[in-house]
């Protein structure tokens, strides 16, 4: 029997102890690794790794848009969002376009750091009791 790698095991871990806000932050880190490696391979043109870091991070979207609580009209906003990258995701991988997969980088970043702002603003809240 394998031992049990201990970088899986705290992952896992990270991920069945994190609230809902912490996970979607893992999410967009997570998309943004992948969207980093596929653009890495178009790179060293490497089709097939390429498509397959693209499709992960698709994953990730797909992921953030059916989590979303339809009752706020963020939502509705972030899953306009979420649409937009996902076609462009579709449009990099046919025409294995790296401004494409730049585009989808920069867009990432921002709702990343969007987020961890926000989950750091409750944070502060929460500590002060407001």
């Amino acid at each position: 029997m394998q031992a049990p790698n201990p970088y899986a095991q705290y992952q896992q871990n990270a991920v069945n102890s994190a609230d809902p806000g912490q996970l979607t932050l893992m999410l967009y880190n997570g998309a943004l690794k992948f969207n980093k490696q596929a653009m890495v391979q178009l790179e060293a043109k490497n089709i097939e790794q390429t498509n397959y870091y693209i499709q992960r991070v698709q994953d990730i979207i797909t992921e953030l848009m059916v989590s979303l609580n339809q009752e706020y009209e963020i939502s509705k906003n972030l899953l306009s969002l979420y649409d937009y990258i996902n076609r462009r995701l579709v449009d990099a991988n046919v025409k294995k376009d790296m401004a494409i997969l730049e585009e989808v980088q920069g867009m990432l970043e921002e709702l990343r750091n969007t987020w961890a702002e926000a989950l750091k603003q409750v944070k502060i809240s929460r500590a002060v009791g407001t």
